[in-house]
């Protein structure tokens, strides 16, 4: 009976250290949980904002800027969420004319740059079927545009830059 009376209540401690160790535990995931909703969080913030500086850039390649290249700043909606994006007054990067037999005749957007060589011969074809080597209508350009969003309410600071190659009348020189 005296060993009874010695472990009398010890049963009691170690049930209480172990309630206090899963306690602890579970603490430890919930902060850990937390942490990883807030990392996820972020990302998607900073994926919709690389979205929102993507969808402005399409709209100022889509638009004719190489007539006159500007700045401009753009309200995108993405996720529910409106992102100011920021659009750099967009680069031209280089200039290259291309000639004739660089085109493809049955693409309408070839089709335009094709030139002839001669007055009497309106075709882009020579004796032989194959393409003039004149000088062509166009040029081949490069311009580099670039776009930024620095939203506060998020907290969301990305950029983007993108490259775009097109055609340009000729004469069309980089500014």
């Amino acid at each position: 009976m005296t060993m009874l009376r010695k472990q009398r209540g010890s049963t009691l401690l170690v049930a209480l250290v172990m309630l206090m160790l899963l306690t602890l535990i579970a603490l430890s995931a919930m902060n850990a949980s937390t942490t990883s909703i807030e990392v996820v969080g972020n990302a998607q913030l900073r994926e919709e904002a690389s979205a929102a500086e993507q969808q402005a850039i399409e709209g100022v390649i889509s638009s004719n800027f190489t007539a006159n290249p500007v700045s401009s700043v753009a309200m995108v909606n993405v996720g529910g969420t409106n992102y100011a994006v920021a659009v750099a007054v967009p680069t031209c990067k280089s200039t290259v004319s291309i000639v004739n037999s660089q085109l493809d005749a049955n693409n309408p957007d070839d089709a335009v740059c094709l030139s002839s060589g001669s007055l009497q011969n309106t075709g882009v074809m020579n004796a032989s079927g194959v393409l003039s080597t004149t000088q062509p209508w166009c040029y081949q350009q490069t311009w580099e545009v670039s776009a930024t969003v620095n939203d506060s309410d998020t907290g969301a600071n990305t950029s983007v830059h993108q490259g775009v190659s097109l055609r340009t009348p000729a004469g069309t020189d980089c500014p």
